[in-house]
């Protein structure tokens, strides 16, 4: 018997996220956990300018005499562009990185074209193997798990880590931040961490070998973050950070234009999250997004409601994705709708290493903080 509809008084979250709880109020968890982890990261204004310096001081220190003291992923999307504007502002060096996984808007690659060449920033595209990308996300979809983007967020850290490595640089600056990401259901995804499981779905479905993928084992992560003492830095959690704010600089100083959607720089990206997600799963991850800005104070739960009532995709666009999608994929119109179709499964109904990697996190917050 399912659970009667319920959405939360506070933010948008609802009960398309089985797990989620509401006290006497009708105010969810997720409204109380985006608290706690904002007063456990987000730092008081008085010590907040103090530690950012440290960190821009530890970075220039760490990368004196080198061509590079940073590397920066780079998608073209709002939170690593603007990440990269910062980076510039505080004079710092990255070595931008462009992971390209076939996937790549046109606007998204022209942004990043903009960004590389205003700011005098070296770029480097990771170009990953098509056939056997293309062999790892058809895996996911016919695994029939909602979190099929873990192929690519997986490669992306596998990548940035390796090139930090092999450059010698110490400090990887990430856009990922808590006010405009902070809430995100666990029953919505899946670690990307997991390599585990991401390579029991690719053997279970997958056809090729996986030759030049880049992974990252929970060893090898170790090893970067405690031998190779590479850490991973998100300076954003450290400013005052406002998305609409960062997009207007963005587009003023750096001729950047806005794609329509959280991480919509992505034709994969965008038809996963307002085609895939909420056609086979009832998930609609504008609910998360528009949460986390509720909970930060950058929208009100009134203006977020009126943007759930916008269609996730005007029907002539979603319909050229489709057809274009399903040619890339080499998949038929039967094979998708098989896909679509296969009853639904969780990430946990396969091997995992998620226990261990509970266990690296607690231990990389008592050591490297």
């Amino acid at each position: 018997m399912s659970r009667p509809y319920q959405m939360c008084t506070k933010t948008v979250m609802d009960t398309t996220d089985p797990n989620i709880t509401f006290d006497s109020d009708g105010i969810c968890n997720h409204f109380y956990e985006y608290k706690a982890l904002s007063e456990a990261i987000l730092l008081p204004a008085s010590q907040r300018d103090a530690a950012l310096n440290n960190y821009i001081e530890l970075i220039k220190s760490e990368g004196k005499g080198k061509e590079y003291d940073c590397v920066l992923g780079l998608s073209g999307g709002v939170d690593s562009s603007y990440m990269a504007y910062f980076a510039a502002k505080v004079g710092l060096r990255p070595l931008t990185i462009h992971f390209d996984n076939g996937w790549n808007s046109e606007l998204a690659v022209k942004n990043i074209e903009n960004i590389v060449k205003k700011l005098n920033f070296g770029l480097e595209t990771y170009v990953i193997d098509w056939e056997e990308f293309r062999d790892i996300q058809l895996s996911f979809l016919k695994a029939s798990v909602p979190n099929v983007e873990v192929p690519t967020d997986h490669a992306i850290k596998a990548a940035l880590f390796r090139i930090a490595n092999e450059r010698g640089i110490k400090y990887i600056l990430s856009g990922s931040n808590v006010v405009t990401e902070g809430i995100l259901p666990k029953s919505w995804g899946h670690e990307s961490d997991d390599l585990k499981s991401l390579k029991a779905i690719h053997r279970k479905y997958g056809k090729l070998k996986l030759k030049t993928f880049p992974t990252i084992s929970i060893g090898l992560y170790a090893y970067y973050l405690f031998v190779k003492k590479i850490k991973s830095i998100r300076l954003l959690n450290y400013i005052d950070y406002n998305k609409e704010e960062a997009i207007k600089i963005l587009e003023t100083e750096l001729g950047w234009k806005y794609y329509g959607g959280k991480h919509y720089e992505s034709i994969f990206t965008q038809f996963f999250q307002a085609y895939y997600l909420p056609t086979k799963f009832n998930i609609d991850k504008r609910k998360a997004h528009l949460s986390t800005l509720i909970c930060s104070g950058q929208t009100t739960r009134e203006l977020a409601l009126k943007e759930l009532e916008k269609e996730l995709y005007n029907s002539d666009l979603l319909q050229e994705h489709l057809d274009y999608m399903l040619k890339k994929l080499g998949l038929t119109a039967s094979e998708w709708h098989d896909i679509m179709n296969t009853p639904v499964r969780t990430h946990r109904d396969f091997p995992s290493n998620e226990d261990l990697i509970k266990k690296l996190t607690i231990l990389k917050k008592n050591f490297l903080g």
